[in-house]
């Protein structure tokens, strides 16, 4: 059936305006309500409003709204704190209180569980809300662009599933110095002085200045500032170099002013040449107690706070002892096998990026951990070949990207058959798709926990325990 003849079939019609009453929510803060057997999703909705919606799309089993009228607002809701949301797209649920949020976001979790692992696990513990929803990123990437006026450079961010720049100075995610160090740069670059520091434009390809990146040490204060330049000359280069120096003046706590070239026609933010302008190459922090140096490349975990929280639940989940082995998959640069590493006899580590695996070793050398070893390769691979040679890991730690495990990785968990599986994931759904078929496999479900790294915004984390 065609999608005009889907619609039609439908209990609404575009433009229709419905009465709706949203009884749920989506990851993507969309509310979501039931009119004449129809699922109508509507944008920055609230559980227990009651809602005037104008359809605005029919598909054959759903539809979508915008808001028209709020008839009876939901207890859940609040007034939004930024003036650019919902337009920037960064956050999700500034309109409902974070108590709200934190309840959505556990339920989230517990449904992929329940609907896509077909899992209950044997301790379902509470979502692991955030101390503080706000100022939280140590890390932040601002486009570079032309304000409405056609002339004045500006930073912000993207519209949702566009590259259309949103003007955005002090967001409330990011620390406040952020703010601050981004209004200065947009002052200079206005001027005469850095005039040949022009906001790269994507379509044309003019321009220089794609990104302002800048990074903060969560213990240290210590910031990073990168400049991302679309041209490699003396001259730009000497320009970056003299605009970097007058932020460190105003700034004492940038440490370290970065350029990254990237010449390349694409969405990716960083090229693969990076020089040091002024001060130093790094900066430092610590991470669950291991000191890490951090490059502009460096993986590190966007809220220190909340990573620290979870590594530390990880660990009491673990239940690590002396005499064990601890194999982290996916270590990145290797901070939870290194919080961990005082409790186990040996600590291996594998990342597929090399830069990660680089810095592994270097925060293990720095904190004074000699019985921890990384080896740089494909997570399944190396995990194969370990399971070929007989090792026996008593935990394995596994803290896969979104896309979750690949079935090569979980084979060989299952053939190196150790006690304790811990899996940290940031994906629920495919979280739940890999702990099934460890379960099918023998393995249960013993403990489930949401955890919110990410406050206002529609991701959620969760961390599990599976035992053999």
């Amino acid at each position: 059936m065609s999608r005009s003849r889907e619609a039609a079939a439908a209990p609404v019609r575009k433009n229709q305006i419905i009465p709706l009453e949203i009884t749920g929510m989506t990851a993507e803060g969309q509310g979501v309500g039931h009119f004449c057997g129809l699922a109508v999703f509507a944008a920055q909705a609230a559980v227990g409003d009651v809602l005037d919606v104008r359809i605005v799309k029919v598909l054959k089993n759903l539809a979508y709204g915008i808001i028209e009228t709020i008839r009876v607002p939901s207890p859940d809701r609040v007034q939004p704190v930024c003036g650019v949301f919902p337009k920037c797209g960064g956050c999700t649920f500034q309109h409902i209180s974070y108590e709200a949020e934190c309840r959505i976001k556990a339920q989230i979790v517990s449904d992929a569980f329940s609907r896509i692992g077909h899992l209950k696990p044997k301790e379902l513990l509470p979502v692991f809300g955030a101390e503080n929803p706000t100022g939280y990123r140590n890390k932040a990437q601002y486009p570079c662009g032309t304000a409405a006026n056609g002339k004045s450079p500006c930073f912000g961010f993207y519209a949702p599933r566009s590259h259309r720049l949103i003007p955005v100075v002090q967001c409330m995610l990011q620390p406040e110095v952020f703010g601050e160090i981004l209004l200065q740069c947009q002052r200079a670059l206005g001027t005469a002085q850095f005039r040949l520091l022009t906001p790269y434009n994507e379509e044309t390809g003019a321009g220089v200045l794609r990104h302002l990146y800048l990074r903060q040490g969560h213990h240290s204060g210590e910031i990073m500032v990168c400049f991302v330049s679309a041209k490699d000359t003396q001259q730009v280069t000497d320009a970056f170099r003299q605009l970097g120096e007058t932020l460190m003046q105003s700034f004492p706590a940038i440490r370290s002013v970065m350029l990254n070239c990237n010449p390349q026609n694409t969405n990716v933010i960083l090229g693969k040449k990076t020089v040091s302008l002024c001060g130093s190459a790094r900066i430092s922090d610590t991470l669950c107690g291991v000191p890490v140096s951090l490059s502009p490349q460096s993986f590190y975990q966007v809220n220190t706070a909340q990573a620290e929280r979870l590594f530390a639940e990880a660990k009491r989940l673990a239940a690590p002892q002396k005499h064990e082995l601890l194999l982290d998959l996916y270590c990145g640069a290797g901070a939870i096998g290194l919080s961990m590493a005082d409790a186990v006899g040996r600590v291996i580590g594998v990342e597929v990026v090399p830069e990660a695996i680089t810095d592994a070793k270097e925060n293990a050398a720095r904190a004074g951990i000699t019985n921890a070893e990384f080896f740089c390769g494909d997570a399944g691979e190396i995990a194969a070949r370990f399971a070929a040679e007989g090792t026996k890991p008593d935990i394995i730690v596994l803290d896969p990207p979104r896309k979750g495990c690949d079935s090569r990785t979980l084979d060989a968990c299952l053939q190196m058959a150790p006690s304790r599986i811990v899996m940290i994931s940031c994906n629920p759904a495919t979280a739940a798709r890999d702990a099934a078929y460890l379960c099918a496999n023998g393995f249960s479900l013993d403990v489930l926990r949401p955890a919110d790294f990410f406050p206002r915004s529609g991701h959620v984390e969760c961390v599990s325990l599976l035992t053999r």
